[in-house]
């Protein structure tokens, strides 16, 4: 499908969404987005849904100004995967030693290391920057400082919600591995921090929504919270290479005699920031829940746990900023999940997955989600299919 226009009060809405099955308050929220001063374009995605500010699956491009609030508060949350020599025909017919075995070496939940990873003990892991990256922790907001130690040792973690680490099939029967996080603790009490700095700031006071607080250019806030957005991208980055260095392991151990190898890895954020120029105009692009889908760009849109997911390359669509979904979206709140269905019901949903089916994921039932087959038929001018994958183990916290 092609975009749907929606009128809005400085720009169109440009939706690859059916604007009546969008629920109301998120509307609302795109109708407020349309509305700030500096906002250039915004762009929907088919798995759009109401978050905090602004909606998830919402592509904003300002000038000369930027929106905490529409990154997201997981700043660099995204996706890796990897695809590997091995097949099906490799696998053993119980999975439940494979997912005990990636959860002993992957914190889940708020869990951390015991002591912090060091990326040289991986073999052939890019470690350029390193130091450099943990050198300028020293410049971000002092409000976080005394939360270094718990940073260091929460950089290869998994996190709660909906992240997760995934063992999949493709079509073909090639394994592949994949995962979901960001940049846990650390990242989100940075976003805080500066959405309460930006809240306070004169030139929100008259916004629709304080939520939608903007930091505008040549301003020493604005510098501040660039300078924190950037590296805690980067932490969100480093943590998921450190959590697939780790799982990898585990695969080596686990099918010693396969001797398995690794193809190059797909990784992608999809909430942060990026300066992209677009109508010869230089403009901040928030993608918030919504990958780069760049002209050749390879991406990852992943279903719920019992569905399936997408290997996809970019299309290069201007319309909407070179973006596509970052996954199926949320169709009912993880509150209503839960008043909704049952750990038998989240069982029976994820049947043939080796998975945790008790009530404390039951807000993660692939019924909570929007079909990702339809998330997908209604992104064909974003991307174009590389692979379909199917989870046959998931890890969640």
């Amino acid at each position: 499908m092609s975009y749907v226009e929606v009128p809005g009060a400085q720009v169109p809405i440009r939706m690859w969404a059916d604007p009546a099955s969008v629920e109301d308050v998120a509307m609302r929220q795109l109708q407020n987005v349309a509305t700030l001063p500096w906002v250039k374009g915004l762009a929907v995605m088919p798995d759009v849904h109401f978050g905090k500010g602004a909606t998830v699956g919402s592509v904003i491009a300002m000038q000369g100004a930027v929106c905490p609030a529409a990154v997201g508060v997981d700043i660099g949350c995204g996706m890796s995967a990897v695809k590997t020599s091995l097949t099906a025909n490799d696998l053993p017919g119980d999975l439940a030693r494979l997912r005990s075995r990636i959860e002993a070496v992957i914190p889940v939940g708020r869990g951390m290391h015991d002591d912090p990873v060091e990326p040289g003990r991986f073999h052939g892991m890019a470690t350029a920057g390193w130091d450099d990256f943990w050198a300028r922790f020293d410049g971000v907001a002092e409000a976080v400082k005394f939360r270094e130690e718990r940073a260091v040792k929460q950089m290869g973690t998994l996190g709660s919600g909906n992240h997760f680490v995934e063992f999949c099939l493709d079509e073909a029967g090639s394994v592949w591995l994949m995962l979901h996080s960001g940049s846990r603790n650390i990242g989100k009490e940075l976003a805080d921090h500066h959405i309460g700095v930006a809240q306070g700031l004169p030139h929100n006071q008259g916004l629709v929504d304080r939520d939608l607080a903007v930091f505008v250019a040549d301003t020493p806030q604005m510098a501040a919270y660039r300078n924190d957005l950037y590296w805690a991208q980067e932490y969100a980055k480093h943590n998921r290479a450190i959590m697939m260095a780790l799982f990898k392991d585990v695969i080596r151990k686990e099918f010693k005699k396969a001797k398995p190898t690794f193809e190059q890895e797909i990784s992608c954020h999809h909430n942060y920031v990026s300066e992209e120029r677009y109508d010869g105009m230089d403009l901040l692009v928030t993608r918030k829940g919504a990958i780069r889908a760049g002209s050749g760009d390879f991406g990852i849109i992943p279903g719920s746990m019992g569905t399936g997911s997408y290997i996809v390359k970019g299309l290069g669509n201007d319309a909407s900023f070179n973006s596509a979904s970052h996954g199926a979206g949320r169709r009912m709140s993880r509150n209503a999940a839960k008043r909704r269905f049952s750990a038998q019901d989240l069982a029976e949903q994820t049947q043939g997955v080796e998975c945790r089916k008790d009530s404390g994921v039951v807000d993660e039932i692939p019924a909570a989600y929007k079909p990702i087959e339809q998330v997908m038929d209604q992104q064909r001018d974003l991307v174009q299919v590389v692979a379909k994958l199917k989870q046959v183990v998931c890890v969640k916290g």
